[in-house]
């Protein structure tokens, strides 16, 4: 069954690779319905090119190919003129409040929930949610579904090969701690099969 509750994430969960990649799996679960702009692809991948300039441009534009691909309908267009009519405390962040309320989303997810004030945000019925808690929500719908993306995830990571230990080490570091806790007793589960 796919989920009618949607998630627009913001560019600064994109950001890391680790938790872009896990996040990317998760949505393919249809656990929730996953949402982001081309202005946000636009904002995470200067964020990238700024404190990785080796990364290179193309490399950032097929990774957003590939993002885009994976997500059914995940791109939210024709939000611009939303923008105007929103207030936030920084200007800048108002073109993701106005692609969540186009689309229609139950929550932004966002490392800086405190750049959405609740009483901005859920008067069009929108909470933000920290990327920690909202896939610590997402296990707890389906744990089977959630621990396969987890597995696939963790098994594309292969050229070299990388120890379970060490994905969780990198999830925490991520931003996700509690999520990275809650997997360490599904190692076993991780066997490529």
């Amino acid at each position: 069954m796919i989920s009618t509750f949607t998630a627009f994430i913001d560019a600064n969960v994109f950001y890391g690779a680790r938790l872009r990649s896990l996040l990317i799996y998760v949505a393919g679960t249809k656990l929730f319905r996953a949402r982001w702009s081309q202005r946000v692809h636009d904002e995470w991948t200067a964020a990238v090119l700024r404190d990785h300039p080796d990364v290179g441009r193309a490399t950032l534009t097929h990774w957003c190919n590939l993002m885009n691909d994976s997500v059914d309908d995940c791109l939210v267009e024709g939000f611009e003129p939303l923008i105007p009519c929103v207030t936030l405390p920084d200007p800048n962040d108002r073109h993701v409040l106005a692609a969540a309320i186009m689309t229609r989303a139950n929550v932004i997810v966002t490392f800086n929930q405190k750049d959405f004030p609740s009483n901005q945000v859920e008067k069009f019925r929108i909470h933000t949610k920290h990327p920690d808690d909202f896939l610590i929500d997402a296990f707890g719908i389906n744990p089977s579904q959630f621990i396969q993306a987890v597995r696939l995830d963790f098994n594309h990571y292969n050229r070299p090969p990388l120890e379970y230990g060490r994905y969780l080490d990198s999830l925490q570091k991520a931003g996700v701690p509690k999520l990275a806790a809650q997997l360490e007793p599904f190692e076993i589960l991780m066997a490529d099969e």
